[in-house]
C-alpha cells in the first residue's frame, strides 16, 4: 500500500533506529491499522529519522512515545517546522469530529520536543549508524537519507531509504539529489507502473479558473497542505500577473493547515529552485490580488451564500476529512460547479470515487448527486514516475538488494519486472507489513 511507511534498521551491533512512523490513510479497513497494537518494543529503539512531514510518513510518531520510546527524532530543519504542524493539526482534527484519537494534543508537543536537526549532506552519527540526508525533491524539506552501518555483520554496509521522490523539475523544489552508491535500496514506487504526462498542469489550472469566470460558479480544488497549496497558489499568482485569469477573480484559501505551512515555506528561501528565486527577488511568491485566507469555520461556511465567480482552495487532498467536505456536499450537486483534482487519490478515498466518476456518493452521511464536472491532472504529482524513479535508481552504482514499498500492487509488480530487465538487478523484494528482511 502507499501509506503507513514505517521500517526498523537493526545493525549488525543488534541496535536499531525506525525510519519513518506514518499514518494509515483512506479506507475505513486501512485506517484501522493505526488502532493495532504494535508489533514491536519501541523501548529498544535508539533514534528515529524522519524523511518528510506527509502524515503516511510521520502521523503516528506520538505513539511512540506511549510505548517506551526514550531517543530524538531526526530530520532537516524545515520537515521539523512542518511536523510540527502536521502533528497538532491532527491532533486537533481527532479532537474536533470526535473519533478515536490516536493522540492528544501534549502528546504531539512531547514529540515535537524530541525533535533534532540536521542539514542535507552532512553526515551524522546516530545510534550505531552514519545517516545522510539528501535532498528528493519532493517536498519543502523532504529526504532520501543514506544510512551507513557502522558495525556490519557482512558485506552489506550501506542502505538507502528513498523516501519520496520528487517529480523532478517540480514548480518549487529543487531536483531531486541523485546518489552515488549503496548495497540495498528500500525504494517508493507509488507511480512504478505509469509515466506522468507531458500536459503543463498551468494550463490546466488556467482553463478551470476561465470555465467558472465564464459561468460564474465554483471552482473547487482539494489540495494536500504541504506543497500543493503552494504550488497552486504559485501558479495563480502566475496566472494573474500574466492576465490569463482575471485579477478579480476571488480565489479563497479555506485550510488553516495550509496556510500555517505557507508561512513554513516562506522561511526556507533558499531551499526553492532558481526560478522561484528568481520570483522572490520581485516580490511574493504565494500572494496576489483577489486572495483571501478564511479563519474560523463560520467563515467557510459563509463562502456558500457568495454567488459570484471563485476559487475555492481547502483541504484534504484526498477528500477524506477537512473543510472540502462541506464545500463539496454543497457544490457538487450544481452543474456550474467544477472541481479540480490535482494530487493522488488513494483507494477507498472520496477522491478516488469522484475520480473515477461515480455520480452519487454519500458525504458524512449526506448522500450526494455529483452534476459538477469533475477534470484532474497528473501532471502536478510530486511523486517520481516510472522513468524518473529508473533514472535515480539507475545512477545508484554497487545494489545488491532493492526492496519496493510505498505502491499498490500492481504499481511495485511492474516496476520490480522493469528493474530486472533493465539494470540486470534480480534480488527484488515485494514486503508486506511486519515482514522482517535480513539483508
Amino acid at each position: 500500500m502507499v501509506t503507513g511507511s514505517a521500517y526498523v534498521l537493526t545493525s549488525g551491533s543488534g541496535k536499531s533506529i525506525l525510519i519513518d512512523f506514518g499514518m494509515f490513510q483512506g479506507s475505513p479497513e486501512l485506517e484501522k491499522l493505526n488502532y493495532e497494537p504494535p508489533d514491536y518494543d519501541f523501548s529498544q529503539l535508539t533514534a528515529v529519522v524522519l524523511t518528510h512531514a506527509h502524515l503516511d510518513h510521520c502521523g503516528r510518531l506520538p505513539i511512540l512515545l506511549s510505548h517506551g520510546f526514550k531517543g530524538n527524532i531526526w530530520m532537516t530543519p524545515p520537515t521539523r517546522d512542518l511536523v510540527e504542524i502536521t502533528l497538532y493539526d491532527s491532533a486537533k482534527i481527532a479532537k474536533e469530529d470526535g473519533s478515536q484519537a490516536l493522540y492528544d494534543h501534549n502528546l504531539a508537543v512531547q514529540t515535537v520536543l524530541r525533535i533534532e536537526t540536521v542539514d542535507y549532506r552532512v553526515p551524522k552519527q546516530i545510534g550505531d549508524f552514519t545517516v545522510t540526508f539528501r535532498d528528493a525533491g519532493h517536498i519543502l524539506g523532504s529526504s532520501s537519507v543514506e544510512i551507513v552501518d557502522n558495525h556490519p555483520e557482512g558485506e552489506i554496509k550501506k542502505i538507502v531509504f528513498s523516501g519520496d521522490l520528487g517529480n523532478t523539475p517540480e514548480p518549487l523544489e529543487k531536483e531531486t539529489e541523485m546518489i552515488d552508491n549503496a548495497d540495498v535500496i528500500v525504494m517508493e514506487s507509488t507511480y512504478g507502473d505509469r509515466f506522468h504526462p507531458k500536459s503543463n498542469p498551468e494550463d490546466t489550472v488556467r482553463d478551470e479558473i476561465n470555465a467558472i469566470e465564464k459561468s460564474g460558479g465554483t471552482l473547487l480544488i482539494p489540495t494536500f497542505s504541504l506543497d500543493r497549496t503552494q504550488e497552486i497558489l504559485h501558479m495563480i499568482m502566475h496566472l494573474k500577473k500574466e492576465g490569463k485569469v482575471k485579477n478579480e477573480t476571488p480565489v479563497f484559501l479555506d485550510s488553516p493547515m495550509a496556510e500555517k505551512a505557507t508561512r513554513v515555506y516562506v522561511n526556507y528561501p533558499k531551499n526553492f529552485n532558481p526560478h522561484v528565486q528568481d520570483d522572490l527577488k520581485v516580490g511574493s511568491i504565494f500572494d496576489f490580488p483577489g486572495l483571501t485566507i478564511i479563519g474560523h469555520g463560520g467563515e467557510s461556511l459563509s463562502l456558500h451564500q457568495n454567488p459570484e465567480a471563485k476559487v475555492i482552495i481547502a483541504g484534504s487532498g484526498m477528500m477524506t476529512g477537512g473543510r472540502i467536505r462541506a464545500h463539496a456536499t454543497h457544490y457538487l450537486p450544481l452543474e456550474s460547479s467544477r472541481l479540480l483534482i490535482v494530487g493522488y487519490q488513494a483507494e477507498g478515498t472520496l477522491g478516488r470515487e469522484l475520480l473515477e466518476g461515480k455520480k452519487d456518493v454519500n458525504i458524512d452521511g449526506i448522500n450526494t448527486t455529483v452534476k459538477a464536472t469533475v477534470t484532474d491532472t497528473q501532471a502536478m504529482s510530486s511523486h517520481a514516475d516510472q522513468g524518473q524513479l529508473m533514472s535515480w535508481l539507475k545512477h545508484i552504482k554497487g545494489v545488491k538488494k532493492v526492496i519496493l514499498t510505498h505502491g499498490e500492487d500492481g504499481s511495485r509488480e511492474t516496476l520490480s519486472k522493469k528493474i530486472s530487465e533493465e539494470l540486470g538487478i534480480k534480488d527484488i523484494v515485494l514486503p508486506i507489513t511486519n515482514q522482517e528482511i535480513v539483508i
